[in-house]
C-alpha cells in the first residue's frame, strides 16, 4: 500500500506499443527508471511487493550489519545496476532503528552521484527517524508505524524483534 503513496509524484512519460495484432496503442511509463535497493538481508523482504506493483523496476543490493555491542555499520556488498544517475532510487528497509545503517547506505549511494532518493520502513523507532532527518533532510522517508523508543540494546519497542530473522524463519 505505502508504493502507492511512494510513486505518488513520479511523472508519467507517453509510450507507444504495437499490440499482437499490429495496431499501436497509447500507453504511459515512468519518466525515469526505478531502482528498488534493500539493504541485505531483511530490505528483500519488501522487494516483491514493489515488483508487483512496478515490474519494470530494477533491483540493487547493499549489505550492511551493525555491530551488536558497539552499534557501528559494517559495509560487505554493493551493487547498483547500470541505470542514469537521475534514476529513482527506492532504499527499503523494514526497521528504522537508529538510523545508522540508512545513512550510511544513502552515504554511499550519493557518493555514487545518485540524489533522488527515497528511504522506506516499515516500523521506526523516533531516535532513527531524527537521525536521518537531521543528516539528509532532503530525502523522504516513508514509515508504516513509529514506534516508542529504542532500548539499551538499540532494538526497537515494542518492535518486532529481528525483521530478518523473521522474514526468513532464521535465528
Amino acid at each position: 500500500l505505502m508504493v502507492y503513496e511512494i510513486l505518488r509524484d513520479y511523472q508519467p512519460k507517453t509510450k507507444d506499443v504495437e499490440t499482437p495484432t499490429g495496431a499501436i496503442a497509447h500507453g504511459a511509463d515512468f519518466d525515469k527508471e526505478i531502482v528498488i535497493v534493500p539493504i541485505l538481508r531483511a530490505g528483500l523482504g519488501m522487494v516483491k511487493g514493489i515488483e508487483n506493483l512496478v515490474p519494470q523496476a530494477r533491483v540493487g543490493h547493499v549489505g550492511v550489519y551493525r555491530d551488536e555491542e558497539t552499534f557501528e555499520v559494517h559495509d560487505y556488498f554493493y551493487k547498483l545496476p547500470k541505470v542514469s544517475k537521475d534514476s529513482e532510487i527506492i532504499i527499503v528497509d523494514p526497521m528504522l532503528a537508529t538510523g545508522n545503517s540508512a545513512i550510511d547506505v544513502i552515504e554511499r549511494i550519493k557518493k555514487d552521484g545518485f540524489n533522488n532518493i527515497k528511504l522506506v520502513c516499515l516500523v521506526g523507532a523516533p531516535e532513527g527517524v531524527a537521525a536521518v532527518e537531521a543528516k539528509y533532510p532532503e530525502v523522504p522517508l516513508y514509515l508504516a508505524a513509529l514506534d516508542e523508543k529504542l532500548n539499551e540494546k538499540k532494538y526497537i519497542i515494542p518492535g518486532l524483534g529481528d525483521a530478518g530473522d523473521r522474514i526468513f524463519g532464521t535465528k
